[in-house]
């Protein structure tokens, strides 16, 4: 089971093993009340990308497209099969930063690994 969660949304014993998502690390908050497993900073979107993109939701679907192709490099492909095995041992939390719950990343990310 994989799940998403905001980073600044208290972890909770059923978020399983939690995962951070984001090339930057969210703003004001510590390592300790993240309380997650791993960073895979490399699985965010690019630079280039995360600017372009700018969370605007109009510029979702194209932005989805990018990062889907962006997800196809050897090294995150890796990632997100080890995402996706440990998902079927339990649950599994991507966390992530943006204000927008429909709109970034961890959205993506987790119709990618459930492609696998």
């Amino acid at each position: 089971m994989i799940r998403i969660k905001r980073a600044y949304e208290p972890p909770a014993k059923s978020d399983g093993v939690r995962i951070l998502v984001d090339r930057l690390w969210p703003r004001g908050l510590g390592k300790e009340s993240l309380e997650i497993a791993f960073w895979m900073k490399e699985l965010g979107p690019s630079d280039a990308l995360r600017n372009w993109f700018g969370h605007d939701p109009e510029k979702f679907d194209e932005f989805r497209k990018r990062y889907l192709k962006e997800l196809k490099r050897p090294e995150a492909v890796s990632m997100l099969r080890q995402i996706a095995e440990t998902a079927r041992k339990g649950a599994v939390t991507l966390v992530y930063g943006a204000k927008d719950e429909k709109h970034n990343q961890a959205v993506v990310l987790k119709e990618a690994i459930e492609s696998l």
